[in-house]
C-alpha cells in the first residue's frame, strides 16, 4: 500500500488541525507565487546589467512559470514514492539555493538556468506542502486550513509590483532573490520540525507515458499563453496552444485506460471538485487579469506614474485582508453555493464599474471600488479553495491536489494572456472609442461577462454542496457525485 493510502485510510482519528504547519506551507506558497511575477518591474535593470534587450529578459519569467507548471504533475508521485516530508524539505532547499544562484548570476543564460532550477523547487514545494496539510486536517477544520493556504494566491500578484519596484529602486534587482535565502532557511528549519515523517512506497511505479503527455501539454499551454500575452508571435502562440491541447487530450485518453495512471481522473466525478475546474478556473482567470489591467490603465490611460498606480492597486490588497476574517463565517452561515454566486456576481459588477472609470473620477471613489473588488475576490477565492476538497475521498487527494495546482498556474497565465489580448483587440477595433482609456473599458466589460460564466456554473451546484465542510446545514444524504 502506498504512503498516501497508509496515511489516509483508517487514520482519520490521527488527523489534527495544525495552524503552524498550514502557515509554513502558505509562506512557501507566497514565495513561489511572488517569484513568478516579481521580476516584471526589474526587467529594465536586469537588461542594463547584462547588456541585453529588455524583451530578452522575459525568458527568465517564462522559464520559471513553465518549469513550475510542468513539474507539478510529478510532485504527487514523488511524495508517495519518497515520502512527503523528504520531498517538501528538498524542494525548499532547492528553491532557496536556486534563489541564491539567481542573485549571483553574471549573465542572462545563468539567470535563466537558475530560474529553471528555482521553478523545479517551487513545483514540488507548494503542491506537496498542500497535500501534507490536507492529510492532517479533518473535514470540519478544512475551512480554517484553506483560509491560511489561500492568502498567497490573493496577495502575491498584487504585492509583486510593489515589492519588485521597491527592492529594485532602493537596493538592486539581486535582492529580489536574496530575500528568499533567509526566508528559505527559516522555512527549511521549520519544515524539519513541523512536517510529519512518513516512509514512502518504494514500489510505487511512475506512469511515464502519462507524465510525458501531461508535462508536454502543460508546458506547451504555458508557452502559448506567454506568447499570446506579448505583442507578436501570434502564429507561434496558436501553434503552441494547439499542441498543448492535443497533448492534454492524448493524456486524458491514456489516463482513462491505463491501470496505473499518473492521475485518477475519476476525481472529476465529484461535483464540488469539478466546480473548481470549470467555474473556478474562469473565476481565477478573470481575477488574475485585474492586477495586470489596473496598473496599465492607471499609467497608460490616466497618465499616472508607477508609484501612484501601485498605491492605488494596493486598495485591492486592503480589500483582500479586510474581509478575510469574515470569509469563513460567511461560508458557514450561508453555505458554498450562495457565497460563490454572490462573489462572482459582485466581482462582475465591480469589473463593470471599473470600465466606467476615467481621469476625472475622484481617487477616493476609485480606491473604495478597488477595496470592494478585493473583498469580493477574496470571498470567492476562499470559497473555491475550500469546496474543491470538500467531497474528495482520501485516496483521490494526491490526484485532486496536483490537478488543482496545475489549473491554478494555468489560470494565472491565462488571465494575463486574456487581458493582453483584450487590450489589443479593443485598441484595434475602436469599439469603445478612441481615447486612452477606451481599450481598458472594453477589457473590463469583457472580463465582467466572463465572470458571469462562473456565476452560471455555481448556480448548477446542489444547495448542500460541501455541507460537511461548511456545516451551514446538516450534510445532505445525497451523493456528492453526479
Amino acid at each position: 500500500m502506498s504512503e498516501t493510502s497508509n496515511n489516509l485510510a483508517g487514520t482519520a482519528g490521527l488527523q489534527q488541525w495544525q495552524p503552524r504547519l498550514a502557515l509554513l506551507v502558505a509562506a512557501t506558497f507566497f514565495m513561489e507565487f511572488l517569484d513568478g511575477t516579481v521580476l516584471t518591474t526589474a526587467i529594465p535593470s536586469i537588461a542594463a546589467d547584462f547588456s541585453v534587450a529588455p524583451a530578452d529578459v522575459n525568458i527568465t519569467m517564462t522559464a520559471y512559470l513553465m518549469t513550475v507548471a510542468m513539474g507539478i504533475p510529478v510532485s504527487g508521485w514523488l511524495a508517495e514514492r519518497l515520502g512527503a516530508r523528504r520531498v517538501f524539505c528538498s524542494a525548499v532547499a532547492i528553491f532557496t539555493m536556486a534563489s541564491l544562484l539567481c542573485a549571483l548570476s553574471q549573465d542572462l543564460t545563468l539567470l535563466t538556468v537558475s530560474r529553471v532550477l528555482q521553478g523545479a523547487g517551487g513545483a514540488m514545494m507548494v503542491p506537496v506542502g498542500t497535500l501534507v496539510v490536507l492529510r492532517r486536517t479533518p473535514k470540519e477544520d478544512l475551512l480554517r486550513a484553506t483560509a491560511y493556504l489561500v492568502w498567497p494566491g490573493l496577495l502575491a500578484p498584487v504585492l509583486a509590483p510593489l515589492v519588485g519596484g521597491a527592492l529594485t529602486t532602493f537596493l538592486s534587482w539581486h535582492w529580489i532573490f536574496l530575500i528568499n535565502v533567509p526566508l528559505g532557511v527559516a522555512a527549511f528549519i521549520a519544515a524539519l520540525r513541523l512536517v510529519p515523517k512518513g516512509a514512502g512506497d518504494q514500489g510505487r511505479r511512475l506512469d511515464w507515458v502519462g507524465l510525458i503527455l501531461t508535462t508536454a501539454g502543460v508546458g506547451a499551454l504555458v508557452v502559448g499563453l506567454e506568447l499570446a500575452s506579448g505583442h507578436s508571435a501570434a502564429p507561434l502562440a496558436a501553434a503552441a496552444f494547439a499542441g498543448g491541447v492535443a497533448a492534454i487530450g492524448g493524456a486524458v485518453l491514456w489516463l482513462r485506460r491505463t491501470s496505473n495512471p499518473l492521475f485518477q481522473l475519476n476525481v472529476f466525478s465529484t461535483r464540488t471538485f469539478r466546480a473548481t475546474s470549470t467555474g473556478g478556473f474562469i473565476y481565477r482567470l478573470t481575477i488574475s487579469a485585474v492586477p495586470f489591467l489596473l496598473p496599465l490603465m492607471f499609467q497608460g490611460g490616466f497618465g499616472w506614474d508607477p508609484l501612484h498606480a501601485g498605491v492605488m492597486v494596493a486598495a485591492v490588497f486592503v480589500g483582500n485582508i479586510g474581509i478575510k476574517p469574515a470569509t469563513t463565517p460567511l461560508i458557514r452561515r450561508f453555505g458554498f453555493k450562495p457565497v460563490l454566486v454572490f462573489a462572482s456576481l459582485a466581482s462582475a459588477a465591480t469589473f463593470g464599474m471599473c470600465a466606467l472609470l476615467d481621469q476625472a473620477t475622484p481617487e477616493p471613489l476609485i480606491f473604495g471600488l478597488l477595496i470592494c473588488s478585493g473583498a469580493f475576490r477574496s470571498i470567492g477565492f476562499s470559497a473555491y479553495a475550500s469546496i474543491q476538497y470538500a467531497d474528495v475521498v482520501p485516496g483521490q487527494l494526491p490526484s485532486a491536489n496536483a490537478i488543482s495546482a496545475t489549473l491554478v498556474q494555468l489560470a494565472a497565465g491565462a488571465g494575463i494572456a486574456v487581458g493582453a489580448l483584450l487590450l489589443r483587440t479593443f485598441s484595434a477595433s475602436g469599439l469603445f472609442g478612441a481615447g486612452p482609456t477606451a481599450p481598458y473599458r472594453g477589457a473590463f466589460v469583457a472580463i465582467a461577462v466572463l465572470m458571469l460564466l462562473s456565476t452560471a456554473d455555481s448556480l448548477t451546484l446542489h444547495r448542500q454542496a460541501g455541507a460537511e465542510v461548511s456545516r451551514a446545514r446538516p450534510a445532505s444524504s445525497e451523493s456528492a457525485t453526479s
